[in-house]
């Protein structure tokens, strides 16, 4: 072989291996990009409707409810009978009943007391009519003696004098026992009035204490007012100083006016929930919302905002500095017959607005030297390009440009992940 073959061999050598090595990079380029398009998940624009919510944890709570307790005067009664929870109840239904042991001792000793009181006031009463008859027998006296007295001054020639001065000294005495006798008689009809007025006082003291406690005894057994599902309240002072709570049960003892039970109706209920201070500025009564029950996760139901409380509560066992929250109301739209009081839900409730926008889930955007940005995906891979945002929500992102409707967007930024791998 000459050298000049040699040479051309060499060289068709080394040109067959840069066309293998670049094949194969462009295979290996390709590749990659293949898997790093096939790793990061992506979202389509679209042009539509933008909307903004606010979500909230809420409850269902009866529109309308009777809630039923121990009586309030009273002292700590024990309760002895008490519906179970859930319980259907009718009206007239026994659903609380209280030991009345300790209040029937009560009424027996008040009603010996009042009749002791009464035999009293008869006797002191027949006093005072014996007094006031000694009074008027001893005025009547006094009156005669004046009179008669009266009768004995006689100025006459025949009379004399000293016989007419002792008679006036006699008329002089009987008249000083009469305004005596008149004295002794008002103060005699006082003191007996007063002694009267005091007995009466007592007995009407013990009359109404006695009331009171036969309205106790007639409370010790509760009726419901009307059909409905019991629902028992929690006893605040189970577990002492140690917290806890339990709902109340029988042979727990129950102080004056304690709520024990709650009847609710069920024909119609609403949502309660609390927002958040940060959140009261776009919430506002009249703006819709979705529902979504934990209990019934196959329907989403229609619901307003019906009312938000003027003021703010201090929730102190969330955190410190403790949180303010509004309490917010929503009415049900939907009637449905698995709608329970005490259900749990999620509130989603559409703040703002916009129609004709591009919209993106709003983890498409993020900040690149401080401008909002988005990953586009082409055929080679992913552009970055930067944004303009129109409308920012908590879930989605109205774009003014910088895309178009059917690109897709990486959800995440499809450099850092490749750059985790390497």
């Amino acid at each position: 072989m000459t050298t000049l073959a040699v040479r051309l061999a060499s060289r068709w050598r080394h040109v067959t291996a840069a066309a293998v090595i670049l094949a194969l990079s462009l295979v290996a380029y390709f590749a990659g990009v293949g898997r790093t398009r096939a790793n990061v998940p992506t979202a389509v624009v679209t042009r539509g409707e933008f909307v903004d919510v606010v979500e909230l944890r809420s409850e269902i709570r009866p529109v309308r409810s009777v809630v039923l307790g121990a009586p309030t005067q009273s002292g700590d009664l024990q309760i002895v009978r008490l519906v179970k929870n859930g319980t259907r109840v009718n009206a007239g239904d026994v659903v609380v009943e209280f030991d009345g042991t300790g209040i029937r001792r009560q009424e027996t000793d008040r009603r010996a007391e009042l009749k002791q009181i009464e035999a009293e006031l008869e006797q002191v009463k027949a006093q005072a009519r014996m007094a006031e008859e000694a009074s008027a027998t001893n005025l009547l006296r006094a009156k005669f003696d004046v009179n008669r007295a009266k009768l004995d001054v006689v100025d006459r020639d025949f009379v004399a004098r000293i016989d007419l001065e002792m008679a006036r000294l006699a008329l002089s005495d009987a008249e000083q026992r009469l305004a005596e006798a008149e004295k002794r008689q008002v103060s005699d009809l006082a003191a007996a009035a007063s002694e009267v007025a005091r007995r009466v006082r007592r007995r009407d003291r013990v009359r109404q204490d006695l009331e009171r406690i036969e309205r106790v005894i007639s409370s010790l057994q509760v009726r419901a007012p009307s059909a409905g599902t019991s629902s028992l309240m929690p006893n605040s002072r189970f577990g002492g100083m140690m917290g806890g709570s339990q709902d109340f049960r029988e042979g727990d003892r129950a102080w004056p006016g304690a709520a024990i039970l709650e009847l609710p109706d069920l024909s119609s209920v609403h949502l309660t929930a609390r927002l958040d201070e940060a959140d009261r500025g776009r919430v506002e009564v009249g703006q819709s919302a979705t529902v979504q029950l934990d209990a019934v996760p196959d329907r989403v139901y229609e619901s307003k905002v019906s009312r938000i409380s003027i003021l703010a509560r201090v929730d102190f066992a969330s955190s410190w500095p403790p949180t303010r929250d509004f309490d917010l109301e929503l009415g049900m739209g939907d009637s449905d017959a698995r709608l329970k009081p005490g259900m749990s839900a999620t509130v989603r409730i559409a703040v703002a607005k916009l129609r004709n926008v591009l919209v993106v889930p709003a983890q498409v955007v993020s900040l690149v030297n401080g401008r909002p940005t988005v990953y586009v995906q082409t055929s080679s891979g992913f552009d970055q390009r930067t944004v303009v945002i129109t409308k920012r929500g908590r879930e989605q992102v109205a774009l003014g440009s910088g895309v178009e409707p059917g690109e897709r967007l990486a959800l995440r930024n499809p450099a850092a992940k490749t750059a985790g791998r390497q």
